[in-house]
């Protein structure tokens, strides 16, 4: 039976892509956050999933304000790269794996969550970059990729409760496919981070480490965040996190912290990533 072995929380900071792409990671300012992310490449040659289920949220490339699906399941056989306004990241085409996307998409629905299923999805920086981050520039990427699209662009976005139990439907669904798959899930976005008005270039350390505390050791409580405390001390795209949330609902309720990693600034945000194993 197909099992989740481990869980990645990832920032997905569009100018990391565009440093690893145009051969400037390893330069005064973006080198100490590839630096940081040399063990969890290390980590991910060892550990080996033979599949990522990957939880982001699309940038107005997928989909836009004709159409804002609050959770979006891709079940293609392939996701090319978006043009997000100055061409597609040169990053291999991310493969599916059609048969556990529908499995999951029929768990999910009889589960009660009303999921749009997506048969042909171009995928963004919000996917991409932390299959940079942690697997580098390889000519293929090494396993195929689930995505699943969350909203948390446009409110409302949904609560971290709510993708909390979703990760552990996701959990459900896995386990019950019958073939023998190790699953990683990652969770992407954030830290506390805001893009504009007068709070732009916003960072709150102090909080984001408390996230992660609670993500890691009380994730009960954590997920209980309120839309108004991730305004209010992470900024306006701090809300990204509640998608950690789902990751961590796919995991085992106690987990061993393998890596954690945080770093300031990256294009005016925090750049965030754990890994968690479960036990």
């Amino acid at each position: 039976m197909a099992f989740i072995s481990s869980g990645v929380a990832c920032s997905h900071v569009p100018a990391l892509g565009v440093a690893a792409d145009t051969g400037i990671s390893g330069d005064d300012y973006y080198g100490p956050i590839f630096d940081g992310f040399e063990f969890s490449r290390q980590w991910m040659e060892k550990e080996k999933p033979d599949l990522v289920f990957l939880v982001y949220n699309d940038h107005c490339t997928a989909f836009d304000a004709r159409v804002i699906p609050t959770f979006a399941l891709g079940c293609a056989a392939h996701y090319e790269p978006a043009d997000e306004g100055w061409g597609p990241r040169p990053v291999p085409i991310v493969k599916g794996h059609q048969a556990l996307s529908a499995h999951i998409a029929q768990s999910l629905i009889l589960d009660s969550f009303d999921i749009t299923i997506m048969n042909e999805m171009e995928v963004d920086h919000g996917l991409t970059v932390p299959l940079t981050m942690l697997f580098g520039q390889p000519d293929a990427w090494p396993c195929p990729v689930i995505p699943l699209a969350v909203n948390v662009v446009q409110y409302p976005a949904p609560l971290g409760s709510r993708c909390y139990a979703l990760g552990k439907a996701v959990r459900k669904a896995i386990e019950s496919f019958d073939e023998d798959l190790k699953v990683c899930v990652f969770g992407t976005g954030g830290m506390s981070h805001q893009l504009q008005h007068q709070r732009a270039g916003l960072v709150n350390a102090d909080w984001d480490d408390r996230f992660m505390n609670l993500l890691v050791n009380e994730p009960e409580k954590g997920c209980q965040i309120e839309h108004i405390e991730y305004l209010r001390e992470a900024g306006s795209e701090g809300i990204e996190l509640v998608m950690w949330y789902v990751m961590r609902g796919a995991l085992n309720e106690k987990v061993e912290e393998i890596r954690r990693f945080y770093h300031v600034p990256a294009s005016n945000t925090a750049v965030g990533h754990l890994i968690l194993e479960n036990r």
